[in-house]
Protein backbone atom coordinates (compact mmCIF):
# COMPACT_ATOMS: atom_id res chain seq x y z
CA UNK A 1 0.00 0.00 0.00
CA UNK A 2 1.57 3.67 -1.21
CA UNK A 3 1.21 6.20 1.41
CA UNK A 4 2.17 9.51 2.37
CA UNK A 5 2.30 12.15 5.36
CA UNK A 6 0.91 15.41 4.40
CA UNK A 7 1.00 18.68 6.74
CA UNK A 8 -2.41 19.29 8.24
CA UNK A 9 -4.13 22.07 6.42
CA UNK A 10 -7.30 24.43 7.20
CA UNK A 11 -9.36 21.62 4.49
CA UNK A 12 -9.05 18.73 6.15
CA UNK A 13 -11.23 19.91 8.72
CA UNK A 14 -14.52 18.38 7.72
CA UNK A 15 -12.86 14.77 6.41
CA UNK A 16 -10.86 14.75 9.86
CA UNK A 17 -13.69 15.33 11.93
CA UNK A 18 -14.89 12.38 10.57
CA UNK A 19 -12.82 10.01 10.68
CA UNK A 20 -11.99 11.26 14.07
CA UNK A 21 -15.78 10.01 14.89
CA UNK A 22 -16.03 7.00 12.54
CA UNK A 23 -12.60 5.54 14.93
CA UNK A 24 -13.37 7.04 18.36
CA UNK A 25 -15.01 3.95 19.96
CA UNK A 26 -11.43 2.40 18.58
CA UNK A 27 -9.15 4.37 19.67
CA UNK A 28 -10.74 4.96 23.29
CA UNK A 29 -9.70 1.58 24.05
CA UNK A 30 -5.90 2.28 23.03
CA UNK A 31 -5.50 6.10 24.19
CA UNK A 32 -7.74 8.53 27.04
CA UNK A 33 -10.92 9.84 25.76
CA UNK A 34 -10.30 13.55 24.00
CA UNK A 35 -13.55 14.02 25.38
CA UNK A 36 -17.48 14.74 23.95
CA UNK A 37 -16.50 18.47 23.29
CA UNK A 38 -13.90 17.10 20.78
CA UNK A 39 -16.45 15.39 18.91
CA UNK A 40 -18.75 18.28 18.45
CA UNK A 41 -17.99 20.17 15.29
CA UNK A 42 -17.40 23.33 16.78
CA UNK A 43 -15.29 22.40 19.24
CA UNK A 44 -13.51 20.54 16.96
CA UNK A 45 -12.70 23.47 14.90
CA UNK A 46 -11.10 25.18 17.39
CA UNK A 47 -8.90 22.57 18.27
CA UNK A 48 -7.85 22.26 14.39
CA UNK A 49 -7.27 26.15 13.68
CA UNK A 50 -4.85 25.59 17.41
CA UNK A 51 -2.88 23.30 15.91
CA UNK A 52 -2.51 24.61 12.75
CA UNK A 53 -1.19 28.02 14.70
CA UNK A 54 1.23 25.77 17.02
CA UNK A 55 2.15 24.27 13.07
CA UNK A 56 2.74 27.87 11.75
CA UNK A 57 4.85 28.55 14.89
CA UNK A 58 7.08 25.49 14.03
CA UNK A 59 6.03 24.43 17.49
CA UNK A 60 4.74 21.22 16.59
CA UNK A 61 4.07 19.58 13.01
CA UNK A 62 0.90 17.33 12.59
CA UNK A 63 -0.01 15.02 9.44
CA UNK A 64 -2.57 13.02 8.01
CA UNK A 65 -1.68 9.64 6.65
CA UNK A 66 -2.93 9.13 3.19
CA UNK A 67 -3.81 6.48 0.92
CA UNK A 68 -2.72 7.50 -2.69
CA UNK A 69 -6.55 8.02 -3.61
CA UNK A 70 -6.62 10.80 -0.57
CA UNK A 71 -8.48 8.60 2.08
CA UNK A 72 -7.24 9.58 5.27
CA UNK A 73 -5.73 6.38 7.20
CA UNK A 74 -4.25 7.98 10.23
CA UNK A 75 -2.35 10.92 11.97
CA UNK A 76 1.08 11.37 12.75
CA UNK A 77 2.66 14.35 14.98
CA UNK A 78 5.83 15.66 15.98
CA UNK A 79 5.21 17.95 18.64
CA UNK A 80 6.88 19.60 21.74
CA UNK A 81 9.55 20.15 19.38
CA UNK A 82 12.97 21.81 20.92
CA UNK A 83 15.33 22.75 18.59
CA UNK A 84 18.14 23.84 20.47
CA UNK A 85 18.20 20.04 21.65
CA UNK A 86 17.30 18.72 17.95
CA UNK A 87 13.97 16.88 19.52
CA UNK A 88 10.61 16.27 19.11
CA UNK A 89 8.01 13.63 21.11
CA UNK A 90 5.82 11.74 18.48
CA UNK A 91 2.26 10.46 18.51
CA UNK A 92 0.27 8.28 16.03
CA UNK A 93 -2.76 6.80 15.43
CA UNK A 94 -4.54 4.35 12.21
CA UNK A 95 -8.00 3.88 11.84
CA UNK A 96 -9.42 0.93 12.99
CA UNK A 97 -10.24 -0.53 9.50
CA UNK A 98 -6.66 0.17 8.35
CA UNK A 99 -4.68 -2.00 11.31
CA UNK A 100 -2.27 -4.52 10.78
CA UNK A 101 -0.98 -3.55 7.23
CA UNK A 102 1.82 -1.49 7.95
CA UNK A 103 0.70 1.79 8.25
CA UNK A 104 2.00 3.17 10.99
CA UNK A 105 5.54 1.77 10.81
CA UNK A 106 5.93 3.14 6.99
CA UNK A 107 4.33 6.21 8.60
CA UNK A 108 6.81 6.47 11.25
CA UNK A 109 9.53 5.23 8.61
CA UNK A 110 8.89 8.97 6.69
CA UNK A 111 8.69 10.96 9.41
CA UNK A 112 11.82 9.62 11.13
CA UNK A 113 13.49 10.01 7.58
CA UNK A 114 12.05 13.92 6.84
CA UNK A 115 13.07 14.98 10.31
CA UNK A 116 16.84 13.04 10.20
CA UNK A 117 17.30 15.37 7.06
CA UNK A 118 16.18 18.55 9.22
CA UNK A 119 18.80 17.96 11.49
CA UNK A 120 16.56 16.32 14.60
CA UNK A 121 18.57 13.57 16.22
CA UNK A 122 16.57 12.58 18.93
CA UNK A 123 12.51 11.83 19.29
CA UNK A 124 10.54 10.80 22.25
CA UNK A 125 7.46 8.24 22.40
CA UNK A 126 5.56 6.59 24.97
CA UNK A 127 2.63 4.19 24.53
CA UNK A 128 0.55 2.23 27.49
CA UNK A 129 2.45 -1.18 28.86
CA UNK A 130 -0.52 -3.19 27.22
CA UNK A 131 -0.44 -1.72 23.63
CA UNK A 132 2.17 -4.32 22.77
CA UNK A 133 1.34 -4.31 18.75
CA UNK A 134 2.64 -0.14 19.21
CA UNK A 135 5.59 -1.38 21.28
CA UNK A 136 6.86 -4.01 18.71
CA UNK A 137 6.33 -1.34 16.17
CA UNK A 138 8.42 1.93 17.63
CA UNK A 139 11.12 -1.01 18.13
CA UNK A 140 10.78 -1.88 14.50
CA UNK A 141 11.39 1.35 13.60
CA UNK A 142 14.38 1.57 15.72
CA UNK A 143 13.14 3.24 18.84
CA UNK A 144 14.66 1.99 22.19
CA UNK A 145 12.63 1.40 24.82
CA UNK A 146 13.95 3.57 28.03
CA UNK A 147 11.48 2.06 30.86
CA UNK A 148 8.01 2.00 32.27
CA UNK A 149 6.99 5.21 33.95
CA UNK A 150 6.20 4.64 37.65
CA UNK A 151 2.72 6.69 37.29
CA UNK A 152 -0.37 4.73 36.78
CA UNK A 153 -3.57 5.53 35.85
CA UNK A 154 -7.02 4.14 34.95
CA UNK A 155 -8.25 3.77 31.21
CA UNK A 156 -11.29 1.20 30.51
CA UNK A 157 -11.12 -0.53 34.08
CA UNK A 158 -7.35 -0.81 33.34
CA UNK A 159 -4.53 -0.36 35.56
CA UNK A 160 -2.03 0.96 33.27
CA UNK A 161 1.76 3.05 32.86
CA UNK A 162 3.08 4.63 30.01
CA UNK A 163 6.11 2.22 28.36
CA UNK A 164 8.31 5.48 27.06
CA UNK A 165 11.18 5.47 24.45
CA UNK A 166 13.94 7.21 22.55
CA UNK A 167 14.70 7.16 18.75
CA UNK A 168 18.17 8.53 18.52
CA UNK A 169 20.94 9.62 14.99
Amino acid sequence: MGISIDKLKYEDAVELFDFENENRTYFEKMVPSRGDDYYNFDTFMIRHENLLDEQNQGLSYFYLIRERNGEILGRINLVNLDRSQSLGHIGYRVGEKHTGQGIAHKAIHILLDNFRKNGYAKILAKTTNNNIASQKMLEKNGFKKLGVSDDEFEMNGETLRFVNYIWAI
